[in-house]
């Protein structure tokens, strides 16, 4: 069955070798980019487009046309690709139409090199945009997937590419222009396949200058070419090899080229067999065509094809039953370590859960527009209010309505199912740093001898999806500080929470996030100082002054707000001066070189305005010098500074000590909900670790 993609929305391919279909009305170009699994594009040398239509696993169009088919070898793609982007653009210069909105709407489909179609998409909503990313194959748990984007740029090529990250994308825009406005691709005919087997038709040959096809004499007759026109082996005029192809075959000397090349056959003039051919196919050029010329059938092969198939990849999971999604495993993204890897899956679990969440929302209110659509037009016409027809109607618009939303919600389960089976696998094999406070590798914690990529400060779901929660990791130093947000407001689950409980719980948080950052930093690196002023977080601060891993007792009073502000704001002028000197070793004796963390309770009580001072440059110059922030406040508290604070606010990420919807997305437009990583009732897990830091920090004393 064929899955109709809307914008965001995926769906598993089974089939290595593919094919995808265009179809724009007019006269378009088609390439494809290959990146890593950052999405970094590496080189010009990395795009295929009608200057350089091959590349392994991939071959595109040398040429604008209405129609485009592009071939795809999933399995010969190098490792470092894990993510393929289909490109249209319109060609310049040739003066045709500057823009999609002029067009009808480019369709797209995902085919079977049988002709039966996986995926398609249309895409809509393109107005002045003279360059859209249709669709991208990427690479999920060791499988691939398509996924529709219809992501379209006004600026054509230069800023496509240039979003991408390629330096050099105005000059590869400009080439890829000049080579169709100046036909250096030859114009051929799209393959056709016939219903009874998959040999390739002949085309009509380019005809010569008196157009009635006759010979000219003592005309060289043109070199065969490939279906996307790019001339056979020793062709005059060949494009130079792709970096990325390999040896065809062991033969000295035997030139570089695609995946899909196969050795040239040793009988002179004769083409080698089609890509699309299976093994022992009949050679199309043994009998004539019907209708072929004199020259003999157009080859549509790669002249080199590689026979053998590439490498498998190593083993990590157990084959998926045909039909079936993959089988997770935990630690199976990229990466240079264990770490890196389950990083990488879980931001890949975060993507996956926002790109099909969006789809369905998408599909959702598409159905409810359509509905409203429907209904007003059964309304509108009065011959419908006769004979109960505006009845039939209204209840035939619902239907549709009800079959389109239960359509995407299946899709919807689907996905979330397979998210869910990635979380359960991957949550108990997290390392400390990434991990609840109730997972078991706390029980066997050890203080770590490196600092970790990121740490966990909490949860991320949607209200669609309650069930299903993604890990938030901010990379480690941190970049920006942080605001446990002890604002009145209610809770997500209709109770309300007053100020003094809520003042209560956002304090515990700062200390487990403190106590966190404490454990995964290597003993004696990261140092933690605390300011309550009025001494209200005395409570929650019970773990880490009966541990003692503080680097001194809660400062109190205004006094010691002025004493800890002095101190650390010294710190970041010695470490700013001795950097920008060049200098960076040269720190007065005994200096203390680990991380520093500041919790401040209670702002601004005990604040006078040389210290609010003090404190905004601490959030604004202490990252870069190992000086971070957490602000326990309450933003309206602090509302007689006015607007001297919100460059302060604003420099900081503001986190909850309740579930609360208030990190905005604007990649895809959602509004995550944010659950605080807090230690269970009555658990002793908080205080275990602490003291094993506590006791490492004398032991490096």
């Amino acid at each position: 069955m064929t899955a109709e993609l809307v914008r965001g929305q995926n769906h598993p391919l089974s089939q290595a070798r593919l094919e995808i279909r265009v179809s724009a009305g007019k006269p378009v170009v088609a390439g494809a980019t290959l990146s890593d699994e950052h999405g970094k594009i590496h080189g010009a040398e990395w795009v295929a487009h009608p200057g350089a239509p091959t590349l392994p696993g991939l071959e595109v169009s040398r040429q604008a046309a209405a129609d485009h088919r592009l071939a795809v070898d999933l399995g010969a793609m190098p490792e470092a690709v894990h993510r393929i982007s289909v490109l249209l653009a319109l060609p310049t210069g040739v003066g045709g139409p500057v823009r999609f909105g002029g067009l009808p709407a480019p369709f797209l489909a995902v085919t079977g090199l049988d002709g039966s179609e996986v995926a398609n998409y249309t895409v809509t909503g393109l107005e002045a945009e003279s360059a859209v990313i249709a669709l991208e194959l990427y690479r999920r748990q060791g499988a691939w997937k398509v996924r529709a984007v219809g992501q379209g740029y006004a600026g054509g090529l230069a800023d496509l590419f240039a979003d991408q990250g390629l330096p050099e994308a105005h000059q590869l825009a400009a080439g890829i222009n000049d080579a169709v406005a100046q036909g250096l691709a030859r114009s051929v005919q799209a393959p056709r396949t016939t219903d009874g087997d998959r040999t390739r038709h002949a085309a009509t040959p380019t005809l010569g200058a008196d157009q009635n096809g006759a010979a000219t004499p003592g005309a060289v007759p043109p070199p065969p070419v490939s279906p996307y026109g790019s001339p056979a082996s020793g062709a005059p005029g060949q494009s130079p090899a792709s970096p990325y192809a390999t040896p065809a075959s062991s033969a000295p000397g035997q030139p570089l080229g695609s995946p899909y090349d196969s050795p040239a056959s040793g009988t002179p003039g004769q083409p080698p067999a089609s890509p699309y051919d299976p093994p022992g196919a009949p050679d199309p050029s043994a009998t004539p065509q019907p209708g072929s010329t004199t020259g003999g059938p157009v080859d549509y092969s790669h002249p080199r094809r590689q026979t053998t198939a590439p490498p498998p990849p190593p083993p990590t999971a157990p084959p998926a039953q045909p039909g079936q999604p993959a089988q997770p495993v935990a630690g199976d993204a990229t990466g240079w370590s264990m770490d890196e890897r389950l990083y990488n899956q879980v931001w890949g679990m975060f993507e996956d859960l926002a790109r099909t969440m969006a789809a369905y929302r998408s599909a959702v209110d598409f159905a409810d527009s359509r509905m409203e659509k429907e209904l007003d037009q059964a309304l509108s016409d009065p011959r419908s209010r006769i004979g109960g027809q505006s009845e039939a109607a209204r209840e035939a618009a619902r239907a549709k309505h009800t079959q389109l939303v239960d359509q995407a919600r299946t899709v919807l389960d689907r996905d979330l199912a397979q998210l869910a089976a990635e979380a359960d696998v991957v949550e108990p094999a997290l390392p400390a740093a990434y991990a609840r406070w109730d997972n078991p590798v706390w029980h066997g914690y050890r203080v770590p001898m490196e600092i970790p990529m990121a740490l966990r400060l909490g949860d991320l779901h949607l209200p669609e999806a309650p069930q299903l929660r993604i890990p938030m990791l901010v990379r480690l130093p941190l970049e920006r500080g942080l605001w446990i947000d002890s604002g009145r407001a209610d809770s997500l689950d209709g109770s309300f929470t007053d100020s003094h409980e809520l003042k209560r719980l956002a304090m515990e948080s700062a200390v487990a996030h403190a106590a966190r950052l404490l454990a995964v930093y290597p003993a004696r690196e990261f140092t933690v100082h605390v300011i309550d002023p009025a001494g209200s977080g005395g409570q929650a601060l019970v773990p880490l002054v009966q541990s003692g891993v503080l680097a001194g007792p809660p400062a109190l009073g205004a006094a010691g707000v002025v004493d800890v502000l002095a101190r650390l704001t010294q710190r970041v002028d010695l470490v700013q001066m001795a950097v920008r000197g060049g200098a960076p070793d040269a720190l007065p004796p005994g200096f203390d070189t680990s991380e520093q963390l500041l919790i401040v309770n209670d702002f601004p009580h005990g604040f006078d305005d040389r210290a609010v001072t003090q404190l905004r440059y601490l959030a604004d110059e202490g990252p870069a010098v190992g000086v971070h922030l957490m602000m326990v406040a309450d933003r309206e508290e602090a509302s007689a500074y006015g607007p001297l604070l919100d460059p302060l606010w604003r420099s900081l990420l503001r986190l909850s000590p309740v579930p609360d919807d208030h990190l905005a997305d604007p990649w895809v437009g959602h509004a995550w909900t944010y659950e605080p990583s807090l230690v269970p009732q009555g658990s002793q897990v908080l205080q275990r670790v602490l003291n094993q830091v506590a006791a490492a920090r004398t032991k490096y004393t």
